[in-house]
């Protein structure tokens, strides 16, 4: 999808697609805090989603968390933090080192295909999506990536994300917020993710929380499936979302979980 769709849309006719904001926090499972934090949020209403780290010191307690209180989670594939648990397979850390090493290298390492690395990323996502249907008896309902990894180039040109999932699409831009080769790339990414996976139309941060800039997003979320990202272990966030304050600017938006996205990508209205 192109960056520019953001600032297109506002203009545009209304979509036939029912519109629906997904508010999903990530790193579920990380520590106890940032578990505690998120759950509070969803307590509230003010997060519909989130996604969950397996393998670390928090993952076994958030699991049964969510599946006692139907909380709605997907996972959040871990390449750059070490894994935390009290117990993790051998085998898993040294690949997961090797990744992060690699990762950590240099910034663009994550868009450079690297032939050498195919077992290292083959062997880190089967484990974490064995792991996350270990501990919540399904599979997950959407997939991302911490510090968005699950976009490297080896794990999209491998093919090792479960084809048809609901997979987290590059950040949205408008003209001019980023150089032309960033839009370009991130544009034939998503492009790419498109072919194999489902997307929402357009992902945000929360952060900066801007008044202004986030009823920008909210008006898109009348119309379109946005996706908004979010991380309630930081203070402002938090505040914003356990305070209240979203709600006294998403006005008629329809919020809702991942689950209400349809296989064909769309909205499911009444649900919510």
């Amino acid at each position: 999808m192109p960056a520019t769709r953001a600032a297109a849309a506002l203009a545009a006719p209304a979509a036939p697609a029912a519109g629906l904001l997904i508010v999903n926090a990530d790193d579920w499972g990380r520590d106890r805090h940032t578990t505690d934090m998120i759950f509070d949020c969803i307590r509230r209403g003010a997060v519909q989603s989130t996604s969950a780290m397996v393998f670390m010191e928090d993952s076994e307690r958030a699991a049964t968390i969510a599946r006692e209180q139907t909380v709605d989670a997907g996972l959040h594939l871990n390449f750059t933090t070490p894994f935390s648990a009290a117990s993790v397979p051998a085998a898993l850390a040294e690949h997961q080192r090797t990744l992060i090493r690699y990762l950590r290298s240099y910034r663009l390492a994550q868009v450079v295909f690297h032939p050498g690395l195919r077992r290292s990323f083959e062997y880190v996502v089967a484990a974490q999506l064995d792991e996350f249907r270990r501990l919540f008896g399904a599979e997950p309902h959407a997939i991302d990536g911490h510090h968005h990894m699950h976009l490297s180039a080896n794990v999209l040109f491998q093919g090792l994300l479960p084809a048809g999932a609901l997979v987290r699409r590059n950040f949205s831009f408008q003209a001019g917020e980023k150089g032309i080769l960033n839009r370009t790339y991130r544009s034939l990414m998503d492009g790419m993710l498109g072919r194999r996976h489902r997307t929402v139309d357009f992902l945000f941060s929360l952060a900066p929380i801007e008044p202004e800039r986030l009823q920008r997003i909210f008006t898109l979320a009348e119309r379109f499936v946005v996706e908004l990202e979010t991380h309630p272990v930081e203070s402002d966030e938090y505040r914003y979302l356990a305070g209240g304050e979203i709600f006294h600017h998403i006005g008629n938006v329809q919020m809702g979980p991942h689950t209400l996205v349809s296989p064909n990508g769309l909205a499911e209205r009444g649900h919510a």
